[in-house]
């Protein structure tokens, strides 16, 4: 481990103690992150509806479920609350972080992953989360667009969104947590990105460097290092971050769905957007941090396996025609882009 690796993932928080209230007032952002965004898909779908399940987890702690199903803009979405409690993290978590070994922990959080049926609407991730264990406590989340057609607008507009959340708080948060996006939500194996990327961020204590990721040498990193480490920020500062980050979605994010609704589309389309599913199946089964921590915690089947799409194809060899918005997508939208400066 080099030492920028030890720096990184190894300090805690000496500066700033979470209010004695904090876990109810995190759970309460959650719940209400969930409360909103779910009564605006509806208002906005027209005809689609939320199933919620109430459920709760044996060791400690539960959440609620909420499902829509074959809607006129959402085939299949979720959005998810959870509140859970135990005596020890799992290893993926450990791993970051050592010094909550040996401490029980708390976690709360709301996640969100929405399945257009139009192919020209993109599928969109969202999860803000909070920890805490024993000395340590931190903020993590994001949100990341994967689109199926080329629409160099809809990404921008999306990132724009996000860098003015951003920049209400820090200057440097956009351009970290932009390129620590990139990193995260990039498939090894094929070599490729998810799609547009967006934010993301983790082990946000108020201390240290911005960067807490495992690659040491990428960009993000690159960047955290060229910033420093910043004055130390409160609890109440990071909180409300979040919150603006939180509240962000939905401007963010309806707009391209209204841009995108009502246009037509065949066979082709479709066909293509049901390959490219199988890319969202392939990441959040083999990389997704929340799907391995669910797993590992004995969360709920359902509601961690939620993220997947309701159709999904995979096609042996798959290479798009040459000059196609298919091809377009591979050439451009798959790889890193300085979309909130985009002007082409």
């Amino acid at each position: 481990m080099t030492a920028f690796q030890t720096d990184t993932t190894t300090t805690t928080n000496t500066t700033s103690l979470p209010p004695a209230d904090s876990r109810e007032r995190v759970k309460q952002l959650m719940q209400q992150l969930q409360d909103t965004i779910c009564e605006a898909l509806v208002k906005d779908d027209g005809i689609g509806t939320f199933r919620e399940d109430a459920w709760e987890r044996e060791e400690g702690g539960g959440g609620r479920s909420r499902v829509m199903r074959d809607g006129s803009v959402i085939e299949q979405g979720g959005v998810n609350f959870s509140e859970v409690w135990g005596k020890q993290l799992p290893p993926s978590i450990l791993k970051q972080r050592p010094e909550a070994a040996g401490h029980g922990f708390f976690a709360t959080g709301t996640s969100l992953v929405l399945h257009p049926r139009n192919p020209y609407i993109p599928t969109v991730h969202l999860n803000y989360r909070y920890f805490e264990a024993g000395p340590v406590w931190w903020f993590g989340g994001g949100i990341d667009l994967t689109p199926y057609y080329p629409f160099a607008e809809d990404a921008a507009h999306l990132h724009r969104q996000l860098k003015q959340a951003c920049d209400t708080h820090h200057p440097e948060y956009y351009p970290v947590f932009k390129s620590w996006c990139d990193e995260y939500f990039y498939l090894k194996h094929r070599q490729e990105m998810r799609g547009v990327g967006g934010l993301f961020f983790d082990y946000q204590d108020g201390t240290g460097k911005l960067y807490r990721g495992p690659h040491p040498d990428g960009p993000a990193a690159a960047y955290s290092e060229k910033v420093g480490v910043l004055e130390p920020r409160s609890w109440e500062e990071l909180f409300a971050f979040v919150t603006t980050c939180s509240e962000s979605f939905l401007p963010a994010y309806l707009p391209i769905v209204e841009r995108r609704r009502n246009m037509e589309y065949g066979d082709r389309e479709r066909n293509f957007q049901l390959y490219r599913r199988g890319r969202y199946v392939e990441f959040n089964l083999v990389y997704d941090r929340g799907t391995i921590f669910g797993l590992q915690t004995n969360g709920r089947t359902e509601s961690i396996l939620m993220s997947l799409p309701p159709l999904v194809r995979w096609e042996y060899g798959y290479q798009p025609e040459p000059n196609t918005p298919e091809a377009e997508l591979y050439e451009t939208f798959l790889k890193p882009q300085d979309w909130a400066n985009w002007t082409a």
